[in-house]
């Protein structure tokens, strides 16, 4: 009866060790990666807001990516606009993962091939607070895109019909999604 017993013992032992499963890793950037609800402003060159989000485009509120890359390294991540929303770009970035900063000096946005300029990038851990409440990380960076004719550095493309360009470039902020329906 104990060989029976024993028996029934060590299979069941090698039944529940061979039910563990590896565990699954993240990505490299993976405390940067993240879908942001965010907003775009116009700046000037002194970083003051000369026109908010309903000025600009009328969109109010986007969703927008970080990702990883393919080869999965923790310096350079993707960002993007998910569904075109705002300017429907998606440019390839330097991070710094322990201080949470990103830039591109002259990054290429591979969907429609506009030379991005991507600055003062920062994620900040747990300083958001979103419309429920609820502590959020926080996103903010300034962009310029060498296609967009509002922008003062790209003055030339406005043409005759413009005296003055609307802003110097744009500022995008916002907080990491939440998946709660009060956040959206």
């Amino acid at each position: 009866m104990k060989k029976v017993l024993y028996a029934i013992l060590a299979l069941a032992t090698l039944t529940l060790a061979s039910c563990e499963k590896d565990p699954i890793g993240g990505t490299a950037t993976e405390k940067m990666a993240g879908q942001w609800y965010v907003q775009v402003q116009g700046v000037d060159a002194a970083g003051t807001v000369v026109y908010e989000d309903e000025d600009l485009y009328g969109i109010g509120n986007f969703w927008l990516l970080t990702y990883n890359t393919a080869a999965n390294t923790a310096d350079s991540m993707w960002i993007s606009d998910v569904d075109g929303a705002f300017w429907e770009f998606q440019v390839k970035v330097a991070c710094n993962q322990s201080a949470g900063t990103f830039s591109a000096a002259a990054g290429e946005d591979i969907l429609n091939g506009a030379t991005t300029v991507i600055t003062n990038g920062k994620i900040l851990y747990g300083a958001a607070m979103t419309p429920s409440g609820q502590p959020a990380d926080s996103i903010v960076f300034e962009v310029l895109f060498d296609d967009d004719p509002y922008a003062a550095p790209n003055e030339e493309a406005l043409g005759a019909n413009f005296k003055f360009a609307l802003y110097d470039h744009l500022r995008v902020s916002g907080y990491r999604y939440t998946g709660l329906a009060a956040d959206d």
